[in-house]
């Protein structure tokens, strides 16, 4: 089993359910049944079955099989500003991310792709599709809320300036094993800025000119670092798991967000 599908495997086992529950905290939940045999010391006595106990006249335990097919979803954010960067386009990293994503499938896992108001389910597609309408997470969200089954592992690429409220976010951490990979702002550390420059909106193509003084640049590397801490902040309170889009390798970035070596 490769590395990320193990931790997937883990993630999902781990998903809440409503109630509190977790995802494989009793049987049932993650295992499927295989047979009826003799209690042995050690086994888990929830496994009891009482009614087998009962008939036989011996303690019976119910043996269970771990499922091991995971379903595997991804939302990905393909608007204007994932075309920045300093040395490539966030999109870049984007693309290798969701392909180290549906890399991690193995035997009879499912892929889902949500794209506009579709779903793609054939995995050899699924990482290569592209978006033909504007990205709307709230509406990506909304759809694999209704679409995808509950305990999915759910991938999403974003860059975090069109985010669904806070609802819709706690409904997906509760309902899948949510991760998010955040893109980094590539100017986050330096704005290589100097005097009047003419800056256009990735998004909207509007052009504004400004004085990028010393000042300007702190400003800037401030508010970009605050925010990336306070969109962190905001998907950990809704019970995802988060990581960073690092620009120059996005595989690495999926990897080091389930704390594997990149």
């Amino acid at each position: 089993m490769n590395a990320l599908r193990a931790a997937l495997l883990r993630g999902a086992r781990a998903t809440p359910r409503p109630g509190g529950a977790a995802r494989g905290s009793r049987p049932g939940d993650g295992f499927a049944f295989s047979q009826l045999r003799a209690y042995v010391e050690g086994d888990d006595p929830r496994r009891i079955d009482h009614a087998a106990t009962a008939r036989v006249g011996t303690v019976q335990t119910r043996v269970y099989l771990e499922e091991t097919r995971l379903v595997l979803a991804a939302v990905v954010d393909e608007s204007g500003s994932m075309g920045v960067g300093r040395k490539r386009p966030l999109a870049r990293a984007a693309d290798e991310a969701v392909r180290a994503w549906f890399g991690a499938l193995e035997g009879a896992d499912l892929a889902v792709r949500v794209v506009d108001d579709r779903l793609v389910r054939d995995r050899r597609a699924a990482p290569l599709v592209r978006a033909a309408n504007p990205f709307c997470f709230s509406t990506a969200l909304a759809i694999a809320l209704r679409a995808v089954p509950r305990g999915a592992s759910l991938l999403a690429v974003a860059d975090g300036f069109d985010l669904p409220d806070d609802e819709l976010l706690a409904r997906a951490g509760l309902r899948f094993d949510a991760t998010v990979l955040l893109a980094r702002d590539p100017w986050r550390d330096e704005l290589p800025l100097r005097g009047f420059v003419r800056l256009r909106d990735a998004e909207s193509g509007r052009v504004r000119q400004i004085f990028a003084g010393s000042r300007t640049r702190a400003r800037y590397g401030a508010a970009s670092r605050a925010r990336e801490t306070a969109l962190h902040a905001r998907f950990r309170s809704a019970g995802w798991r988060v990581g960073t889009l690092d620009e120059r390798d996005g595989r690495a970035s999926l990897l080091r967000a389930f704390g594997l070596p990149a």
